[in-house]
């Protein structure tokens, strides 16, 4: 985490300023349903989350170096337009930039924005998009200062984001990718409140995805704050039920399923904890949305399963 009925999909093994905002999303409510739907003339992306597990880590025949060919495998493999990765040191970015070249990628280092230390990192398909935005802030007070943590975090936390623009149809999205604490619900929760608010803030009103390590089940109240309504402690009072309840891809197609579980310590259960989450918001369609067990000779690529969703965006996001 750190630093049976299954929908899920195995590959080498497989297994059964602020008012707009507000303005903006109240009107994206109003015309969608459930998250569910496929519009034809909408533009398709394929969108990643996958915690990589840092390469430093002492995980014995679990090191980076005997699964790394596996992680650039599940990218071969899936062909996600858009990723969003957890935990990657510099080194393995380097290696998986050179195995996987059709990626550009965007991010820093969490420990003072430069190469130190985790990242969260947008890896994204050069032939298809370019970034005409993106940053990185920090979980903190002072979310603009590198390094910044002051809520009681376990280790310093931050989300990197992107503003993507396709270069055939000029259609745009967003992508917001945070890896939250994994000791600190006070952290979890503020994170999620600045999450949103920097969301309400972005400079055009287009679709967002966010991918991410939440740390935490889906019954926690920094989850359910995004995708269930539930109230939180704000200074800001319009902050204190997210105004723009997201959409868990995985859910809006499975439901109730069970045995799906994200994180597994190598071990490859499914009756763990989702705690990696793709979420979008109201008006995008989702048409798939998978756990990816993918495994070989009884290794996996992480410790934590990737996820991945087909989304379908709708022809007026952007320039469209």
């Amino acid at each position: 985490m750190n630093d049976e009925k299954s929908f899920t999909k195995g590959g080498w093994a497989f297994l059964p300023g602020l008012a707009f905002g507000l303005a903006v999303f109240a009107g994206f409510a109003a015309c969608r349903s459930a998250g569910v739907g496929v519009v034809r003339e909408s533009l398709e992306i394929r969108a990643m989350t996958f915690n990589v597990r840092l390469g430093s880590a002492n995980d014995g025949s679990d090191n980076w170096e005997n699964r790394r060919d596996m992680v650039f495998d599940v990218l071969r493999r899936y062909k996600p337009d858009v990723v969003g990765l957890q935990e990657p040191l510099r080194f393995q970015l380097d290696q998986i930039r050179r195995a996987v070249p059709e990626y550009g990628e965007l991010g820093v280092g969490r420990e003072a924005g430069g190469t130190e230390g985790e990242y969260s990192p947008i890896l994204y398909r050069r032939s298809r998009f370019t970034p005409a935005e993106s940053g990185t802030f920090w979980f903190s007070d002072t979310p603009e200062t590198a390094g910044s943590s002051n809520w009681g975090n376990a280790y310093i936390r931050i989300c990197t984001w992107a503003r993507f623009v396709e270069k055939k149809t000029g259609g745009a999205f967003y992508v917001f990718n945070v890896h939250l604490d994994n000791v600190s619900q006070a952290s979890r929760e503020k994170s999620v409140i600045l999450l949103v608010k920097r969301i309400l803030g972005r400079s055009r009103p287009d679709p967002v995805v966010v991918t991410g390590d939440f740390n935490v089940a889906e019954n926690n109240s920094a989850v359910r704050y995004l995708t269930a309504g539930d109230a939180l402690e704000a200074a800001d009072v319009d902050l204190r039920v997210n105004p723009i309840p997201m959409v868990d891809t995985f859910r809006a197609l499975h439901g109730d399923a069970r045995g799906t579980g994200t994180f597994h310590e190598f071990k490859g259960n499914s009756d763990g904890e989702k705690i990696d989450y793709i979420f979008t918001s109201p008006e995008i369609s989702v048409a798939e949305s998978e756990i990816l067990r993918d495994s070989r000779g009884g290794r996996y690529p992480s410790d934590h399963f990737p996820v991945s969703a087909r989304l379908y965006l709708p022809p007026s996001a952007g320039r469209w």
